[in-house]
């Protein structure tokens, strides 16, 4: 397998730039949000927050991917909506206060909704990588975000890696993280996958090239971290079942069960903390979670 970048949508994202009056990037964005600190449950030593009352319970949209800001002051999630749409959310945890910026499409006269999934989310230098399942990865820039007249917040792709010259059936990218150890740095994405479904994981140069891909075989994989050349998976169980997290190497990966709460997703780790994150997706269970990494090891 091959994955390819598309060409860049400058135009389109200077079109909509223009239309709202210059970037403000993600930074100016004001959290006005409010998040509270909580426990979540599950047999780790954990940190939990979790959302405001509309948005822990809103049957519209689902939390998933999760990532931390290469400067460690931010954790970002991604969310997809029932009825079409993505959308990205920035938490200072510090400050316990978060917001919302919509995924959108640019066009030469407008935009679109960023229809996708958005199960997986990995944040390097001045890129974020969104996972978009069968179509590969959407890439946008941090610092092309607009504020409309309205007061949302809109953040525009830039391009996409696709996967091509694939001879078995088509990888889904279900989740996504970075492997900053690599030389240069290595994406390494993977499947959610039900035992009748395939569960693989491939390693690609961050900017698109020829994928490596091997099985990892683990039920309702959520998220992936690399550390080392060790792996961290997630596993969900249900939305009232604990979810787990896997550890080792693609073949030899061991189980350590109810470990994280019920529908856990995406993973993304903190290598200063040493810290693995995790955000939960069902309504009325929903948590970031931050777990200590060597208690997997």
């Amino acid at each position: 397998m091959h994955l390819t970048r598309t060409p860049d949508l400058t135009a389109e994202v200077d079109a909509l730039v223009a239309r709202h009056g210059g970037r403000v990037g993600l930074d100016a964005v004001p959290l006005d949000r409010r998040l509270r600190r909580t426990l979540a449950p599950c047999l780790s030593l954990h940190r939990a927050w979790t959302w405001d009352r509309r948005d822990r319970t809103d049957p519209e949209w689902w939390p998933q991917g999760i990532a931390v800001s290469p400067d460690r002051a931010r954790v970002a999630t991604t969310w997809y909506a029932k009825g079409g749409g993505a959308r990205l959310s920035l938490l200072d945890l510090r400050r316990r206060r978060y917001q919302h910026v919509t995924l959108v499409v640019p066009t030469p006269d407008g935009h679109e909704p960023l229809r996708i999934h958005a199960g997986g989310l990995a944040w390097h230098a001045g890129r974020l990588y969104v996972a978009a399942t069968r179509a590969g990865l959407w890439v946008c820039d941090p610092a092309d975000v607009v504020r409309t007249p309205d007061g949302e917040h809109l953040l525009p792709v830039l391009h996409q890696l696709v996967p091509e010259d694939q001879a078995d059936e088509q990888l889904r990218f279900s989740f996504v993280t970075v492997d900053d150890a690599t030389d240069p740095p290595s994406l390494v994405v993977g499947e959610y996958g039900g035992r009748s479904q395939t569960r693989r994981m491939a390693e690609m140069p961050i900017d698109g090239g020829p994928a490596t891909v091997v099985a990892h075989d683990v039920l309702r994989a959520q998220g992936v971290a690399r550390i080392d050349g060790r792996l961290y998976v997630s596993s969900s169980n249900g939305p009232r079942g604990l979810g787990s997290i896997w550890s080792g190497t693609p073949g030899a990966l061991r189980e350590h069960r109810r470990r994280l709460p019920m529908g856990p997703e995406d993973l993304a780790y903190d290598a200063v903390s040493g810290r693995l994150w995790t955000v939960t997706e069902h309504p009325g269970r929903r948590w970031v979670v931050s777990v200590r990494r060597s208690s997997f090891d």
